[in-house]
């Protein structure tokens, strides 16, 4: 049989179209598809931290996103009614036209509730605390076979019972055990913004100590936009023991950081 005869066969003809109309469909549906979910196209979240609503706003829609106050929380030193905190972070990737989350520093504290953070883990107790609207302060390490739950809940050293009614913003102090497992990793700080370094050295059981901020921060809201550009023990050090104060070096000038870590 020739080619020509091949393809002139009625079978040969009518595989062939279903073929071409099978490729021809799972185009259209992926080219849909993209379309619908904007595929591919993503936005990397601004940082609104310290900004008023109506800036936020106006960034937002520069970005293509949107913003909306869930929550307020008092922040002693912060401007009133100035972003304090954002879901999702600044950095993250998100489709156009994502609703990014704020709460806003309020211009009374209101009053809270302690809760009851005793055996819980430590991520556990800092997810409570925050939903709280209580702020973690230091990690307190004593010998307990329980590693890394809470023994104690305290403000200013003293044990604060749950229900006890504090002000928003109030910072509290975790006492948590620790076991013959007493070391952990040194985070790599530098690039991250002051807040998020926070989080990433409390998460890696560890205390931020002191902090040095170069000439570039002068105002409350500019610490809050802050980067780490060197900290101590370094990144890549030997384990250290949990509870270790870290100190932070922070600056508004990203050319103080390394090339790799420009625009985190």
């Amino acid at each position: 049989m020739s080619i020509k005869e091949f393809f002139n066969n009625w079978i040969v003809r009518n595989l062939l179209l279903a073929i071409v109309f099978v490729v021809l469909v799972l185009t259209a549906a992926s080219l849909l598809l993209s379309t619908c979910t904007r595929h591919g196209q993503e936005i990397v979240v601004p940082d609104f931290s310290g900004m008023s609503i109506q800036d936020a706003a106006a960034l937002a829609e520069e970005y293509g996103v949107r913003v909306v106050v869930v929550d307020s929380v008092y922040v002693l030193r912060m401007d009133p009614g100035a972003v304090y905190m954002q879901v999702p972070k600044a950095g993250s990737h998100v489709k156009e036209g994502r609703r990014i989350r704020l709460t806003t520093n309020t211009v009374v504290p209101s009053e809270v509730y302690m809760p009851a953070l005793v055996g819980s883990s430590l991520r556990q107790a800092k997810s409570e605390l925050k939903r709280s609207g209580l702020v973690l302060g230091r990690l307190i390490y004593v010998r307990d076979m329980a590693t890394n739950y809470v023994l104690r809940q305290q403000r200013y050293g003293v044990d604060v019972a749950p229900g006890t009614p504090m002000s928003s913003g109030t910072v509290v102090n975790l006492v948590l055990g620790l076991s013959s497992d007493d070391s952990t990793a040194v985070p790599d700080l530098v690039g991250a913004r002051y807040r998020d370094a926070v989080d990433i050295a409390q998460d890696n059981s560890l205390n931020v100590g002191r902090l040095h901020f170069d000439s570039t921060v002068k105002t409350y809201a500019d610490s809050l936009a802050a980067v780490v550009y060197s900290q101590s023990p370094a990144y890549g050090s030997a384990a250290v023991r949990r509870g270790t104060d870290m100190t932070l070096s922070l600056t508004l000038n990203e050319d103080r950081l390394p090339a790799g870590k420009r625009g985190r």
